[in-house]
């Protein structure tokens, strides 16, 4: 079993929408989707880390944890850009513009967003 994370969503439809443009930015891209579910890796592979997105399971409303984020490595500041620019254009909301984070280091660049259904998601290149 390879390390996934899950991300609840309102609107399957609008969110594969919002991950499909922004998680290219970052190299991802979908493997697998069915119904109601949609699941990302590195270069569409399916190998390591997996993101699922879906309407959670139980038939109940999804939300966003408080505190939780997803944070995604960048190759370098202009996918960082590009990034939050998808996000926004896709029905994101801004949480943290592109830009230096000096607190995290030297050479800390990230960008962070919500999704339409509220998650927090960043990209940060570090280099």
């Amino acid at each position: 079993m390879q390390p996934y994370l899950t991300l609840g969503v309102k609107d399957a439809d609008a969110a594969n929408a919002f991950y499909d443009a922004v998680l290219a930015t970052v190299g991802w891209s979908s493997h697998v989707s069915f119904p109601g579910w949609r699941a990302y890796s590195a270069g569409g592979t399916g190998e390591g880390f997996t993101v699922w997105i879906c309407q959670p399971f139980d038939g109940q409303t999804a939300s966003a944890g408080n505190g939780t984020m997803l944070g995604l490595p960048a190759e370098s500041r202009e996918a960082v850009e590009a990034f939050h620019a998808a996000a926004l254009a896709h029905g994101g909301t801004d949480e943290g513009a592109p830009g230096h984070r000096a607190h995290y280091g030297p050479d800390w660049f990230a960008a962070y967003v919500r999704d339409p259904s509220g998650n927090k998601i960043g990209a940060i290149f570090n280099g």
